[in-house]
């Protein structure tokens, strides 16, 4: 993503992040480019300029996950599952906040299923969950939303590969062409190692950028824990983002 500080601009380090084509994550074989990369030196206007969001209308439960698709109004119309808090605070690599960015997230439910034609995993569907939120960060750049944790499944990549319980994350910077998409882990988990698309960072410190932290002085007391997600957008701490 580029920096809103047009002056500030640093150029990525690709070592950071894994190659295109990885043989142990098997659907990256056909869809990895066969050409060398092209890295833009200087941005243009398409990466200085774009939409701004201060003044998108957002509905009353747009970042509440267990409110904002349920069907009924009383307590049995609840998503099933934990329930957690899930923040975090945008900032650049200077650690300056980028307020009024958008940022959208998408899951699984409890289950593990999502809500989506083609996920035909055994998992029941959730009357009460979408899996869908999204929010605006404010002037010190923080994000918040609740939601359900969602759970792991497998998928076929070989005949036991399972994916961490994750949440999908897109950040909108400054143009249409700086969106940014990647994916939130959960602290503890066993299945992140295993994982086959995690395997295809190289650097521990990456997969580190990955993983949100449980910040226990933020949970509510029986309510549901709380976990913190940051995202850097540039330079040598940036998160990593699966479309760079």
């Amino acid at each position: 993503m580029a920096s809103r500080h047009p002056t500030a601009f640093v150029m990525r380090d690709r070592n950071w992040h894994p190659p295109a084509y990885a043989p142990g994550y098997k659907t990256s074989v056909a869809r990895s480019p066969r050409q060398a990369l092209v890295a833009i030196q200087t941005p243009t206007p398409s990466e200085l300029t774009g939409p701004t969001f201060g003044d998108l209308e957002l509905g009353a439960h747009d970042n509440d996950l267990t409110l904002n698709y349920r069907e009924g109004t009383a307590r049995d119309g609840l998503p099933i599952g934990e329930r957690i808090i899930v923040y975090g605070r945008v900032i650049d690599q200077f650690g300056k906040p980028m307020p009024d960015t958008l940022v959208e997230m998408w899951q699984a439910n409890a289950g593990g299923r999502y809500r989506h034609s083609k996920d035909s995993y055994l998992a029941p569907l959730d009357p009460n969950f979408g899996g869908v939120g999204r929010t605006i960060t404010d002037a010190d750049g923080f994000y918040r939303f609740r939601t359900i944790r969602p759970g792991p499944y497998p998928w076929p990549n070989d005949p036991n590969s399972w994916r961490p319980a994750h949440i999908h994350v897109s950040v909108m910077g400054p143009s249409i062409s700086t969106r940014l998409i990647s994916q939130l882990y959960f602290e503890g988990d066993p299945l992140i190692p295993r994982c086959p698309i995690v395997n295809t960072i190289r650097d521990a410190d990456a997969v580190e950028t990955l993983v949100s932290r449980l910040d226990m002085p933020r949970s509510r007391s029986f309510d549901c824990l709380t976990y913190r997600f940051d995202i850097v957008t540039r330079g040598a701490l940036q998160t990593w983002f699966e479309n760079l």
